[in-house]
């Protein structure tokens, strides 16, 4: 089974637990996701199956959107409510005092990555070092806030829409607008509306997709991996350039330097190519061998 599945996940599950799950449904081996998603976090999960997994890596660098609640007043471990709270403070934040914070965080900023995350230092893990009550230093990272507006609630909660770039952590943004406005943050809620040219209204609950998986009519819900790359420009391939797609080697043609997506004369997708110098090379190719 090969192809894109759109997953509302759902809460207290990991992004490796769904995939798991879906692991044994469909008796596929290979299946991975394009964006992880904490277990309180819910919504749209991006899960490739079979050869589609090759297309992980280009998924991983898409821009996201969230739905997010700040609770301001508080400070947690993790970040968000679900961890350990280790201040609680008055809330005097007025309606113009946080639309003025928002608007710092808009643009290109700097982010310190939680202590609770899954990135490596040395080769571990910091959630690890963080168990054991460490603190570990590590390096800001530049990140891209596109877009960050109130879209409700009442203080001391607001609710957030954020669309930012990869490596952006939602739960460390809501931390830093509280220290911003001087009475803290944590991430009381958070639900992944979009991913790349991908949107959640177009998922499926995890218990839908189980029931279809069981009944065999999952395929009807499948994305061709090509969707991925719609700002690529269809090529339909002659017989002989297909061969040289399917041998892993280049032809030369007179097109725009960009990338193309690359069909056989039957209609399959073969590859992601991109012209360098008047020749097609294959970034990534996506038939099964």
């Amino acid at each position: 089974m090969n192809g894109i599945l759109l997953v509302d996940k759902p809460a207290d599950w990991t992004s490796m637990d769904v995939c798991a799950k879906l692991r044994g449904a469909v008796g596929e081996k290979r299946v991975g996701h394009s964006g992880t998603l904490d277990p309180m976090a819910t919504g749209l999960l991006v899960v490739f199956l079979g050869r589609a997994t090759r297309a992980v890596e280009f998924a991983e660098a898409d821009e996201k959107s969230y739905e997010a609640t700040l609770l301001l007043g508080v400070v947690t471990d993790t970040q968000d409510t679900t961890g350990t709270v280790l201040e609680t403070r008055p809330v005097t934040v007025t309606e113009d005092a946080l639309e003025a914070a928002l608007a710092r965080f808009r643009g290109e900023i700097e982010q310190l990555p939680p202590m609770y995350s899954a990135i490596k230092i040395d080769g571990q893990p910091l959630y690890k070092a963080a168990r054991k009550g460490g603190e570990v230093e590590r390096p800001k990272r530049r990140i891209m806030i596109y877009a960050l507006e109130r879209r409700g609630g009442e203080l001391p909660e607001a609710a957030l829409y954020v669309r930012c770039s990869k490596g952006t952590y939602i739960r460390a943004l809501c931390h830093d607008i509280g220290e911003a406005l001087g009475c803290g943050g944590a991430m009381a809620a958070l639900r992944r509306t979009a991913a790349g040219p991908f949107r959640l209204e177009d998922a499926h609950t995890l218990d839908k997709i189980l029931a279809a998986a069981e009944e065999g009519s999952l395929g009807r819900w499948l994305l061709p991996v090509d969707t991925l790359f719609p700002e690529a420009k269809r090529v339909l391939l002659s017989v002989s350039q297909e061969k040289t797609v399917r041998n892993g080697g280049s032809y030369t043609c007179r097109l725009p330097e960009r990338r193309y997506r690359l069909y056989a004369q039957n209609g399959e997708f073969l590859a992601l190519g991109e012209l360098r110098r008047g020749k097609m090379e294959t970034i990534k190719s996506f038939f099964e061998v």
